[in-house]
């Protein structure tokens, strides 16, 4: 062998004992993505996407808080991770206007359209001007209360008593999911699909939106022309996404032009009648500053956002709250015993209806959904770009072509945030000296969002989430299947994966 060989040889054995060591050195000594040549840190992504939100957390906690991230080369997947407090009051409020939503944002939830999570400036202020005169009307809150009580009466009990006399499993998940499916489908289009049903029917637009989401997830992690590829090809997540959008079209466009059609018939409306479709048409006349394309297809991406927003974010929290409940013994007997005195109903009687305002003295009740929403937050995460170069009160750089993504699963996890216990469920944290809701500002507790764009639903959600946690506790013992096997779909909104199977046995 002549020098040039040996030469080559000690360069390959050099290369390969140099790569073993920084990838034994890079594990012992963080949970940090190895960033590999070319592909830099997407391999380690890939590796963790069965347990993403765990990852990020791993790393998060390690880095303080923030984190840069490096997609791989010519891909513009790099992207800045922050669940810093400040970086998220700065993002939210302080600087709101240079962290719209942007081309990127809209690119990625292309399904939504026009609707008021995809848009930004007038149209987005019109959007949620319009939603929230619609949801502070007191007719809409006598109409939401009916509903509520109208579908647990004649879909929730009677599948929880079919379940419990016949003492079979249950997916209790898929059951919330069609009960928040089928309450906001009629108070948004006045239309009842009798998803929750005793046959529990297999309705494909009410299980498009897990497809939805799951889809739109990975859209974050994978490269855009990849997922652009899948698109055009019709494969993989893309193509369970365009089926969703498909199975959506089919179901809310008929709801759309049946009450239009209603709605021309009629000589004389009720205030309360068609609230949403009268003023989301008036909004759609009023606005001329841009092409919403026909009045229908706005509609439809109107209608479609909300639904998300009043489906499965709620069904998510209550579906995690009966899993740290299963964990948490001694907290559903505080619960229960709350339900008996503020609502005064004995142990053993029925508890049936009862007000908007009675949900109300439920404090500790309300503590423990908090709760399960700091640790499981429905929405795992937000998505932003800003339209400028801006330094962040963390100290890092970012410009228009930062992708940010802001994951508020993290946020109930850090020490910094909530003392070294964390990750306990504990309901007690959120009750005052003076025994009422204890307030923690939402860039630190930011489940229902932060800054201009919180939630508009988040008294209606608590409202939804006591009733039927009421209901539940009261005249039912939920006994959770192997509790210590639940875990965190890969997916926007927190959901279980596989569902949560459970026994009913009723009390009352």
């Amino acid at each position: 062998m002549d020098f040039l060989e040996y030469s080559l040889l000690f360069l390959l054995i050099f290369c390969f004992t140099y790569s073993i060591w920084f990838i034994i050195y890079r594990r012992t000594k963080t949970s940090a993505p190895t960033n590999w040549p070319i592909l830099r840190a997407l391999p380690a992504v890939i590796g963790n996407i069965h347990c993403v939100h765990a990852y990020m957390t791993e790393v998060l906690i390690e880095y303080g808080g923030t984190y840069e991230f490096k997609g791989p080369i010519f891909t513009n997947m790099d992207m800045l991770f922050t669940c810093d407090p400040a970086d998220i009051h700065y993002i939210f409020s302080k600087n709101f206007s240079n962290y719209p939503k942007g081309p990127e944002f809209r690119k990625i939830f292309d399904i939504f359209g026009n609707g008021i999570f995809n848009v930004d400036h007038e149209l987005w202020e019109l959007h949620r001007k319009t939603t929230m005169s619609i949801m502070s009307h007191a007719k809409f809150q006598i109409l939401l209360e009916k509903t509520l009580w109208d579908i647990i009466e004649k879909g929730l009990r009677p599948i929880l008593d079919v379940f419990a006399k016949q003492g079979k499993t249950l997916d209790l998940q898929d059951v919330l999911q069609r009960f928040t499916f089928d309450s906001i489908t009629r108070l948004l289009l006045d239309h009842d699909p009798r998803s929750l049903s005793i046959d529990l029917p297999y309705l494909p637009y009410e299980k498009a939106f897990g497809d939805a989401l799951d889809a739109l997830l990975h859209r974050h992690i994978t490269p855009k022309c990849l997922w652009k590829l899948q698109q055009w090809l019709r494969i993989g997540k893309e193509k369970k996404l365009m089926q969703a959008c498909e199975a959506f079209d089919q179901f809310i466009y008929p709801c759309i032009a049946r009450k239009q059609e209603e709605l021309m018939h009629k000589t004389t409306i009720k205030d309360e009648e068609f609230a949403f479709l009268n003023a989301y048409i008036k909004m759609y006349n009023q606005w001329n500053d841009g092409d919403l394309g026909t009045l229908q297809t706005f509609l439809r991406d109107t209608f479609l956002n909300l639904m998300l927003a009043g489906k499965d974010t709620t069904s998510a929290a209550l579906t995690w709250f009966f899993v740290l409940l299963a964990k948490n013994p001694l907290v559903e007997k505080k619960i229960r015993e709350e339900i008996q005195q503020q609502l005064h109903v004995k142990e053993d009687e029925n508890l049936k209806f009862f007000t908007k305002e009675e949900s109300r003295k439920l404090i500790y009740l309300h503590g423990a959904l908090c709760e399960t929403l700091r640790l499981f937050p429905s929405v795992s995460l937000e998505h932003k770009v800003p339209l400028d170069h801006d330094i962040l009160p963390s100290g890092h750089r970012v410009s228009p072509k930062t992708r940010m993504i802001l994951p508020f699963y993290v946020m109930g996890r850090m020490e910094t945030l909530w003392g070294k216990d964390c990750l306990e469920f504990k309901p007690e944290r959120w009750i005052s000296e003076r025994g009422g809701i204890k307030h923690e500002p939402s860039f630190k507790f930011p489940a229902f969002n932060e800054g201009p764009r919180t939630c508009l639903g988040k008294e209606m959600a608590f409202v939804q989430m006591k009733i039927v946690a009421a209901i539940i506790i009261h005249n039912y013992n939920i006994q959770v299947v192997e509790p210590e096997n639940v875990y965190p779909t890969t997916s926007i909104i927190m959901q279980v994966k596989n569902g949560l199977m459970v026994k009913v046995v009723k009390k009352v």
